[in-house]
């Protein structure tokens, strides 16, 4: 694919700025691609077990293979930023999703530890350029309209989430082969996934907005010295804004300490059930119930920051997170930890769609590099936090290892000024993209 090739007369410029119905047609798609994105998930991790099963992996070489997915899928996120700037976030998009849900058949197919990898290592490519990629649409559509709407297409990501467990969990129960569950999802999101593509928004690319921003005038066609084209070249190799780490390294943090907190809860919440807390009949209790209030969280979540503002919203969602985690770490019976993380789920809920906002918002001129950057410390926190817990919960015990995320979720409170970048916290991210570019 060429940056200079012929643009579709169907689809709108990416320099001039889509209609309303064209903005309406994006976020429904975009929420569309989240929904698909968290069910395809799903289904592969809430198989690992019958995965494991299949390939005869002890629990040692299945940890080795599994890291391959946040790892490579970092790679993917980077390789995403790289494209998106000279393809189009939408162009991008529409091709690696497609990847994603087809993929996950290979995972029922094969029979060999090597192919399992192979499949894995594309699976991750595809699913980090996702991620990064439908967060810069998420971001371009909040920007065009106007007010907060990240934590919607994130309610959407979770909801996918649950019903694609939901389907995994039906499959294992009826003792469906991994291979006929794999060919059903994807029989169904790869071609939906098809479909929504042509409706995503579209976004300018380095090249054309170098084109768009040349001069025109008689003036610009003269003759030049070859000192005047030289620094005219320089120019235009200078249209790709470079964005220095440290602008967005407090909200690097932020994302890494909210993923070591979910991947507590994801990795080993069945783990506390069982051991903490002698739920052997309810294990999965405690994830489903955080699922849900997460859902419910981001549903509602918008409309907290369209009326109080991101910066009283994410310190809100911090306090309460951290709530959640101490009635877990102290829980004196069941039930009580499960109110801890109802709780827990409804206050972290909010935290990963405001960092994303907070990123463009902080660095709007360089907003796609900020978020596929951002997106990297989603997978470093999954990478520390399921190990580092893991420790912990050998160690002192699994009521002991939640302690550990109710620590770094504290953490985000003096890094939160970082969601108010232009001091306004009393307007909320939201309101303020609605000036962005």
């Amino acid at each position: 694919m060429q940056a200079t090739e012929p643009r579709d007369p169907a689809e709108p410029d990416a320099l001039s700025a889509p209609g309303p119905e064209a903005v309406r047609r994006a976020r429904l798609a975009v929420l569309a691609c989240f929904l698909i994105q968290g069910a395809s998930f799903a289904v592969l991790v809430t198989r690992v077990p019958a995965i494991q099963d299949r390939y005869h992996l002890g629990d040692g070489a299945l940890t080795i293979v599994l890291s391959l997915v946040p790892i490579v899928a970092g790679v993917g996120s980077l390789l995403a930023e790289k494209l998106a700037a000279r393809y189009g976030s939408h162009h991008v998009l529409r091709t690696a999703q497609p990847v994603v849900c087809a993929s996950v058949l290979g995972v029922g197919a094969g029979d060999a530890v090597w192919q399992l990898a192979s499949v894995l290592v594309v699976f991750a490519l595809a699913l980090g350029a996702v991620d990064a990629t439908m967060n810069m649409q998420a971001i371009g559509i909040q920007a065009r309209q106007g007010r907060s709407v990240m934590n919607g297409f994130h309610a959407a990501w979770s909801l996918g989430g649950i019903a694609g467990a939901g389907l995994a969990t039906f499959a294992d129960h009826k003792d469906v082969a991994l291979v006929v569950m794999y060919a059903l999802s994807a029989a169904i999101t790869a071609p939906a996934a098809l479909l929504i593509g042509r409706h995503y928004l579209p976004t300018a690319t380095t090249t054309e907005t170098a084109t768009a921003t040349q001069p025109e005038t008689a003036a610009a066609t003269a003759p030049k010295t070859a000192a005047a084209t030289a620094n005219e070249s320089g120019s235009a190799a200078k249209t790709t804004p470079t964005l220095p780490w440290r602008t967005i390294f407090p909200l690097c943090a932020v994302m890494a300490f909210v993923y070591i907190g979910d991947s507590a809860v994801s990795s080993w919440g069945a783990v506390y059930a069982e051991k903490a807390q002698d739920m052997d009949d309810n294990t999965a209790l405690p994830y489903l119930v955080y699922m849900v209030t997460a859902l419910l969280g981001r549903g509602l979540g918008d409309l907290g920051v369209r009326r109080w503002g991101a910066l009283p919203v994410v310190r809100a969602g911090a306090l309460t997170a951290a709530a959640g985690f101490a009635a877990v770490v102290a829980a004196p019976n069941p039930a009580v930890a499960l109110a801890g993380f109802t709780v827990l789920g409804l206050g972290i809920s909010v935290l990963v769609p405001q960092t994303f906002a907070a990123g463009a918002e902080t660095s709007p001129d360089d907003r796609d590099t900020a978020i596929a950057r951002l997106n990297l410390f989603n997978y470093a926190g999954f990478l520390i936090g399921t190990p580092l817990v893991g420790v912990v919960g050998d160690l002192a015990g699994f009521r002991a290892a939640m302690a550990v995320p109710l620590v770094l979720v504290l953490a985000i409170l003096p890094l939160a000024r970082a969601f108010a970048p232009q001091g306004e916290a009393g307007h909320g991210i939201g309101r303020r993209t609605g000036s962005g570019r």
